[in-house]
């Protein structure tokens, strides 16, 4: 089990992939102080570009890097037609709040995404939820899921409102590790606990 997950933490970019994500809205932030919004979106692009070269060459899988590059190009052209910094941060506000919606939505008709996720990187069919404890637990770690979408949500959402395009930057990278660990933890911990419940009911 711990190889599977070792396994989707590589494919997600792990720690480094978390810190390099952070790195375009800084550079974001950075170079709209000093030179104004479209060099910064420029900046932005490169710095993500950057990463993208950076991971091919260290023969690191370019899949996080690629999801990055197109966020970034994405949130570019949204900050580009708008005029204003701050819509950088509109597609990753609009992002989590889908995803609170989705997950939450998930709970609400039996089917927790964490669990049906995990079950598909398993290959495992959805035996686990006709077990009322493997539910309860996938329905846990996937409402944790929701709460860390929706905090960020609410944070980025009440920040983009005000104009904050610094402490739009400063929450987005604060929130990332804390927030992810906790609900890593969780997921961590319901996948362990069905696992071994399933297991033991087909031995036995």
């Amino acid at each position: 089990m711990s190889n599977r997950f070792d396994q989707l933490w590589e494919r997600t970019g792990g720690f480094p992939g978390l810190v390099q994500s952070s790195l375009p809205p800084v550079a974001l932030v950075a170079a709209n102080g000093l030179w104004g919004l479209y060099p910064a979106l420029a900046t932005a692009v490169a710095v993500a570009l950057a990463v993208a070269l950076w991971r091919a060459y260290r023969g690191q899988s370019l899949r996080p890097a690629a999801g990055g590059l197109i966020g970034v190009a994405v949130s570019g052209l949204l900050a580009a037609r708008s005029g204003e910094a701050r819509d950088f941060f509109l597609a990753d506000i609009a992002w989590y709040g889908v995803a609170a919606l989705l997950l939450t939505i998930s709970i609400l008709i039996r089917r927790p995404l964490v669990g049906v996720v995990w079950s598909a990187i398993r290959g495992a069919g959805p035996s686990w939820r006709h077990d009322p404890a493997s539910l309860r637990g996938y329905d846990l770690a996937t409402a944790v899921l929701a709460v860390v979408f929706a905090i960020r949500f609410i944070v980025l959402q009440r920040l983009y409102e005000r104009d904050e395009v610094l402490w739009l930057t400063v929450s987005k990278i604060a929130m990332n590790y804390p927030l992810w660990a906790l609900a890593l933890v969780v997921a961590v911990w319901a996948a362990r606990r069905s696992d071994r419940r399933l297991a033991y009911c087909t031995a036995g």
